[in-house]
């Protein structure tokens, strides 16, 4: 049933403690869940000591994605939870599961003390962020929204949308800060501790502020009723009606949302850094500075989705970014490094290879070894951001850079020693070669071009901010109240622990396979497609609807 929006005066005492209650605890628990990210290098240092370079990246990194991979399942755990005892209290056992883990991870004992029993307490703790992940966002985004007078669900719900970029500015804020104060030697040394220790004091704020809020109206309203239901997770994903609306939420809305987040976010500082060499901190510094550009936006279209509907501001979103994403990126690397960009305009690059040498270059775990001389050519080609042509051919694999043609090698069959040798051989040549055809082994920070990177990023979290403000309330008012909390949570977590969270590996994989560094952007202009499309036909309006019926 829908309901016409209404005209409300300025915001209540208590809506305000909702909204500042809600969001700064997720603040905090995205801060906690992105500081791994940011620090994976001392971490990999400190916890998988004994593994080779190659290993302990591997492992790392795994551990980083066990956290993405479980968040459908705390939002199974924690919705069902949510939908039978109330939002309020379900969300509070989050935020300390959340806290308590993150500080546990700076209290933890290296390697080189505990041996193999240090990366086995990491990932465990791993896994609990993703859990306590990914039963805050839906109970926050319904707690806030069951709260919000009709007519200012989207302006509400917009704040807790702030909380995940929030959380990644504060967690980058932070380790800069750390690391300024300290200095780079004792930062590596023991001062990366100090972000992951800080949660203790904003596990505490919250906390403290959380346990002083009431129940969401519309629940105990229902409970009162009698509407509650007893099985949520039955009613919300083996009942079609309901499982239809997941499955829409998740291909219509969700998945794009997810994928122009993560390329917004988390690929935007990888292609800044990765691919056009940009050092670490300069990287940082730019994306913080469009985040806080940025960062306002979320409340301006979430407000806006309140007077002309929140499907209309979305699906602008995910076209808007399908369309400008590829010369958007060009022009980063324009403007960030201009000598990589006249190198590649320059220089036509042609890998020769029989077909059958070439393998799917997919390997989203780094645990895959490619050992074949196309493979071996191809991998190097794309970390050394060289864009590349492909050519069938026979034998071993060769790269003609200009006029100087290189023989790739097979690691098939030797020793390790013998591959370390004929490897460093073979990435020597290549790096010599470049460097005389003009690619630089890093961006010259005289010649970033500061102003255009910042007006670039910015765009690309402006479009995060079009699709991500108006999605809470349009996710809380696609579902009943009984059992919203359980259906919204999972097409949420998935879309954006799995579409998004994988998007940097299938990004780098379609780099390495076609040759273009820009070719990886087919996954998130794809996915935004499909989501548009699906959307446009299959998604109604919701800005409307009775959040008690």
């Amino acid at each position: 049933m829908a309901i016409p929006a209404q005209k409300t005066q300025g915001m209540s005492r208590e809506e305000r403690k909702v909204i500042f209650a809600s969001s700064l605890g997720t603040v905090f628990e995205w801060y906690d869940f992105y500081l791994y990210g940011a620090l994976t290098t001392l971490i990999g240092n400190n916890f998988f000591t004994a593994l080779d370079s190659n290993s302990k990246i591997i492992f790392t990194l795994l551990a980083f994605a066990a956290g993405f991979i479980v968040r459908p399942f705390g939002a199974l755990i924690f919705g069902r939870l949510g939908d039978l005892v109330g939002r309020k209290h379900t969300f509070l056992i989050t935020i300390i599961i959340m806290g308590s883990s993150t500080f546990l991870v700076g209290c933890l004992p290296t390697f080189a003390v505990i041996g193999y029993a240090a990366p086995i307490l990491l990932i465990g703790l791993r896994l609990l962020q993703g859990l306590a992940l990914g039963g805050e966002y839906g109970g926050a985004a319904t707690y806030v929204a069951e709260h919000a007078p009709p007519g200012k669900r989207g302006y509400f719900t917009s704040w807790i949308q702030t909380t995940a970029t929030l959380g990644l500015f504060l967690s980058l804020l932070v380790i800069l800060a750390t690391k300024f104060l300290l200095g780079k030697t004792e930062f590596e040394e023991w001062g990366w501790r100090i972000p992951f220790w800080l949660s203790a004091l904003l596990l505490g704020v919250s906390v403290w502020i959380r346990m002083s809020m009431n129940e969401s109206p519309a629940f105990l309203k229902m409970k009162a009723e009698g509407r509650a239901s007893k099985a949520p997770l039955t009613e919300s994903f083996m009942r079609w009606p309901n499982l239809k609306r997941v499955i829409l939420a998740l291909f219509g809305l969700t998945a794009g949302q997810a994928v122009i987040w993560y390329c917004g976010h988390f690929y935007a500082l990888l292609f800044l850094t990765n691919t056009l060499k940009v050092d670490e901190t300069t990287a940082y510094l730019l994306i913080v500075a469009a985040l806080a550009i940025g960062t306002p936006f979320f409340i301006i279209f979430g407000a806006l989705s309140d007077k002309i509907g929140r499907k209309p501001i979305i699906m602008a979103g995910c076209l808007i970014a399908a369309l400008s994403y590829t010369p958007l990126f060009q022009a980063l690397t324009v403007a960030a490094n201009p000598q990589l960009a006249a190198a590649q305009n320059a220089n036509h690059i042609v890998v020769t290879a029989s077909p059958q040498e070439c393998s799917i270059l997919f390997n989203p775990t780094n645990t895959k070894k490619f050992t074949s001389s196309c493979d071996i050519a191809r991998s190097l080609l794309a970390k050394n951001s060289a864009n590349y042509e492909m050519k069938e051919g026979n034998g071993l694999a060769t790269i003609a850079i200009g006029n100087t043609v290189i023989t790739a090698y097979s690691g098939a069959g030797l020793s390790k020693a013998d591959s370390d040798s004929k490897d460093a051989e073979f990435k020597k040549a290549i790096a010599d070669t470049l460097k005389s055809a003009g690619y630089p082994t890093s961006a010259d920070p005289k010649q970033i071009n500061t102003p255009k990177a910042i007006l670039i990023l910015s765009l690309l979290v402006i479009f995060v901010t079009m699709v991500y403000g108006p999605i809470a309330a349009m996710l809380v008012e696609f579902f009943p109240t009984r059992i919203r909390y359980s259906s919204m949570s999972l097409p949420y977590h998935i879309g954006n622990g799995w579409f998004g969270g994988l998007l940097p590996a299938i990004v780098v994989a379609i780099v390495a396979e076609t040759g273009s560094m820009y070719s990886g952007l087919r996954y998130p202009i794809l996915i935004a497609g499909i989501s548009f499309v699906i959307g446009m036909l299959f998604i109604k309006e919701t800005k409307d609807v009775d959040l008690d019926a």
